[in-house]
């Protein structure tokens, strides 16, 4: 199981969401080959219909406390209650960084 699913797996386990898509950008970065490390996470879920968005994020940085202390070095979070979903995320920016 790739990392993308142990992610989509974990937050669909503690959130129940409507929608969640999780998608490894690594690709879009300069790391080697294969890496898993750059993430992109879409998560709709009634759970956080009350919540601030640091709040949110707060909530699913708990659940990937694990992910996020080891091999994932970003994560472009886009937190959803299920009334504001509007049937898309802004997509990520082009990485800047190393060599790109």
């Amino acid at each position: 199981m790739s990392l993308a699913e142990q992610i989509q797996q974990k937050l669909t386990d503690a959130f129940s969401p409507a929608y969640v898509d999780v998608q490894c950008e690594s690709h879009l970065h300069n790391v080697p080959a294969g890496a898993e490390m750059h993430f992109r996470v879409v998560l709709v879920t009634e759970a956080f219909a009350a919540l601030r968005k640091v709040q949110r994020h707060q909530k699913v940085y708990g659940v990937l406390a694990e992910e996020m202390a080891g091999p994932v070095h970003a994560l472009a979070l886009h937190a959803y209650s299920p009334e504001e979903w509007q049937g898309e995320a802004p997509e990520s920016p082009q990485c800047l960084g190393g060599s790109k």
